[in-house]
């Protein structure tokens, strides 16, 4: 088997028509209106499908996150029957186990988990930031009057070193010192075999100051063009394997100008679709999202990364994401959160002890239409896994439907009316998403 590194001689030319397997189709588009963001009043929320060698995905969509190939303590099948189209996993966690190989061998993310539907894969950028500032989960921050470039969350340490060629990182499993760079993440992304996989980039946080974000997003730059040579060398070498396609990623933090310049810079380079990632203050999510769509081509389908708050999904929707991933419903689920029409609560509060009623009245899910809350709580509180995947359940199949919904509102004409209504509905007591 060739190593991720070694470049082969004489790589066999592309495959027909193989790329052409993987396109986005526009379906309806939102009109203008007051809440535009983009250029001109602009709105570029729409509906589409993107079609991949497993299959379509009707966006807007919430893609689940299966970090290490599989839904905390939820099988594929459940997730299938939940609603979830695709799934996304994350490289730099199935790099370190069970490694890139075994995938490849087995035939690609999707059948080493019997998931029969599109995948993604992450390309480790993430872990430049979990694993060097130590904040982990913490993107959407408000952190007015805190600048450093030494950041470190509380009681961590750096466990990630940035320079120019790539990242070395000190392994959270065992210590081992690990390298990635452009090509590497492309090598490991190929072997995993996703339908969508991300460029490798720096992910920075808001309290960076401005001069580090300004050469961060020419670095992220400089390793985007190297991910897109590497792409196609092992596109064309790779032969009988399903295209995979590649999507560049925009940072720039909170600085439209950062913003703008970047998503210049990756609309100029072959990439299939476009990543919207980074740290984002929630006050400007919306306008972060159109200021990237007001420069890129718009018939490449736009993902927004780590993205689950109630509010920010609307906001993003109308302002032109398509796809959206993050791990908070099954995390939160775990830890007793539970997200409804009317906002979020936890159910192992003392009232639900003699609860006997569902997680969410009218809710269609298999938790719903089988268990009470009085279960779910002391199945929580008693650490019993059954607890974990009945709350996670409920949680994705509450965003899956989100989304489905948010599709038919704009596909009906009503996204204006339908946002408000349920906005007013979930944050009606003060809750927040």
């Amino acid at each position: 088997m060739t190593s991720l590194l070694e470049k082969p001689h004489g790589a066999a030319p592309d495959e027909p028509g193989r790329r052409s397997a993987f396109r986005f189709e526009t379906i309806t588009r939102l009109p203008r209106g007051d809440g535009g963001k983009g250029r001109n009043g602009a709105r570029y929320g729409r509906t589409g499908i993107i079609h991949t060698p497993h299959g379509d995905i009707r966006t807007p969509a919430f893609v689940p996150v299966a970090t290490q190939s599989a839904m905390k303590a939820v099988l594929p099948e459940a997730m299938k029957d939940l609603g979830a189209q695709c799934l996304l996993s994350n490289a730099f966690h199935l790099f370190e186990r069970p490694g890139p190989d075994v995938l490849d061998e087995a035939g690609g993310l999707g059948r080493f988990m019997n998931w029969d539907r599109p995948t993604f894969t992450d390309s480790g950028g993430f872990q430049v930031l979990s694993l060097g500032a130590g904040f982990k989960k913490t993107l959407a921050m408000d952190v007015t009057g805190m600048k450093s470039d030494d950041v470190i969350a509380e009681g961590k340490e750096r466990h990630a070193f940035v320079d120019e060629d790539g990242v070395t990182f000190k392994s959270p499993l065992n210590g081992a010192r690990h390298r990635f760079s452009a090509e590497i993440s492309m090598g490991i992304q190929h072997h995993i075999g996703a339908d969508i996989m991300f460029a490798f980039d720096e992910l920075t946080t808001l309290m960076n100051t401005r001069r580090y974000q300004e050469n961060s997003v020419e670095r992220t730059y400089r390793w985007a063009q190297r991910c897109v040579v590497e792409h196609k060398r092992l596109t064309e070498s790779r032969t009988g394997k399903p295209y995979q396609a590649l999507y560049g990623v925009v940072q720039g933090a909170n600085y439209e100008d950062l913003r703008r310049h970047a998503a210049r810079q990756i609309a100029s380079l072959d990439f299939d679709g476009v990543g919207i990632g980074g740290a984002i203050e929630k006050r400007i999510i919306g306008n972060t999202c159109a200021w990237i769509c007001d420069e890129m081509p718009q018939d490449r389908p736009r993902h927004v990364l780590g993205i689950a708050a109630v509010d920010d999904i609307f906001a993003c929707v109308e302002n032109g994401g398509d796809t959206f991933d993050c791990v908070a419903p099954a995390r939160c689920g775990r830890n007793g959160a539970i997200f409804t029409r009317d906002g979020r609560y936890n159910v192992k509060r003392a009232e639900f002890k003699h609860d006997f009623a569902p997680l969410e009245e009218g809710c269609t899910c298999y938790t719903c239409t089988h268990y009470s809350r009085a279960y779910v709580d002391h199945l929580l509180r008693a650490r019993e896994l059954n607890g974990f995947t009945l709350a996670t359940i409920h949680n994705e199949h509450f965003f899956v439907t989100l989304l489905d919904d948010i599709r038919a509102s704009i596909d009906e004409g009503d996204f204006d009316g339908f946002r408000d209504r349920t906005l007013t509905r979930f944050y009606a007591h003060g809750s927040r998403g």
